[in-house]
């Protein structure tokens, strides 16, 4: 255990990478050694102090604190998953880097009105992981789709008032399903975002954009009632809400 865990620091040293402050060991079945888990508490950290209780974030603070964000996602750029990380771990892994590398970007550009005043914000390939740098656009789609995790869209945050609210603590994968089904029933509940009634149901955009990922195992109706704490009949009316794209500030 000794003679691993000084290889590892000094890998990390020749590398010129960013050492976890928490490296944790664990044996796998064969008796190899291997890290377990990414240490995300820093960004749980930041969420804490720059959030207030309705999930909207104080930029303003977050952008005195840009350094220790800087410091997160370097971390991150450094320590990604590999073809030996499970997916539980894989998917707290990328939700994060979505949300705080999103953070990163208004912060770069603050102030601002919304997102959307941005030049192809989610085209801009601004998300480094190793030596690639990928957008936005391609982590969502071409990664967290890709993992057959609908609620994924319940967790990662655009900055706009009409997305998923950020919570304050970072996914990991020991709390990733406890979060997920969390952020599932406060989203579809939130009548600022989902207005549901016996008769009627004015739903978030996300679910017509997104309509193939919730409707794999069944209908969107039947989705929806997993989580709806007034359930939506075979008459209720379907239709969808205007999506409220003003960045999700405190002010």
């Amino acid at each position: 255990m000794t003679n691993t865990i000084y290889l590892l620091l000094l890998l990390f040293s020749l590398n010129q990478l960013p050492i976890p402050t928490e490296v944790a060991l664990v044996k796998v079945n064969n008796g190899v050694e291997k890290i377990s888990q990414t240490d995300h508490s820093l960004w749980s950290n930041l969420l804490q102090e720059h959030l207030d209780k309705n999930g909207f974030v104080n930029y303003s603070s977050f952008k005195k604190d840009i350094n220790r964000l800087n410091e997160y996602l370097d971390y991150l750029k450094y320590n990604g998953p590999t073809d030996g990380t499970d997916r539980q771990e894989k998917l707290a892994y990328y939700i994060n880097l979505y949300n705080a590398a999103t953070v990163k970007l208004i912060i770069d550009n603050y102030p601002l009105k919304s997102i959307k005043d941005l030049r192809n914000p989610w085209g801009q390939r601004i998300v480094a992981i190793g030596n690639q740098m990928i957008s936005l656009g391609d982590l969502e789609h071409k990664i967290l789709r890709k993992m057959n995790e609908p609620r994924i869209h319940f967790a990662i945050n655009c900055a706009s008032y009409s997305c998923p609210k950020l919570i304050d603590r970072a996914f990991t994968a020991s709390n990733l399903e406890l979060l997920l089904e969390q952020s599932a029933v406060d989203f579809i509940n939130d009548k600022s975002r989902n207005i549901i009634t016996e008769d009627r149901a004015s739903l978030s955009k996300i679910f017509r954009w997104f309509k193939n990922d919730f409707t794999q195992e069944g209908s969107l109706r039947e989705y929806i009632n997993r989580y709806a704490h007034t359930p939506l009949n075979a008459n209720t009316k379907i239709d969808y809400l205007d999506y409220n794209w003003t960045l999700n500030d405190t002010k």
